[in-house]
């Protein structure tokens, strides 16, 4: 099988792994949400709770993954991966701010401060997968 295939299918993998996941276990995503977006804080003017953002992301990711499976769509795929990465890219800037803020605690410091700096080499995975 030629690498870029299996670049291919890993990333699937993980993106398949990570929908699940949102099902499975909603809460480790909801410091990722920003609470601008969310209507279970008061006073913001989100459009739906953190849970349904969350549960509501996983279905990119699981399309991303059949598309990435297949040749047809892997590069539009890609792409569109490429960009999903770069745009939850702004909800990890948002929960390390939490983090560091008052009431963030050194668990939360320690888990954004590694989340937000992968999303950089997953960019690249996904437009590398994009290029082959």
């Amino acid at each position: 099988m030629k690498a870029s295939n299996v670049s291919a299918w890993a990333l699937a993998a993980l993106l398949g792994a990570s929908a699940v996941n949102h099902v499975r276990n909603p809460k480790f995503y909801y410091p990722v949400v920003p609470p601008v977006l969310c209507t279970d804080k008061a006073g913001e003017l989100g459009i739906m709770t953190r849970h349904q953002w969350v549960l509501v992301s996983a279905a990119p990711e699981a399309l991303a993954a059949v598309g990435l499976l297949l040749p047809a769509t892997r590069k539009a795929s890609a792409t569109a991966t490429a960009l999903m990465f770069a745009g939850f890219t702004a909800g990890h800037v948002s929960a390390l701010r939490r983090a560091f803020g008052p009431d963030g605690s050194s668990e939360a410091r320690r888990i954004h401060s590694v989340r937000l700096p992968l999303q950089l080499p997953l960019i690249a995975w996904a437009w590398s997968v994009r290029r082959a």
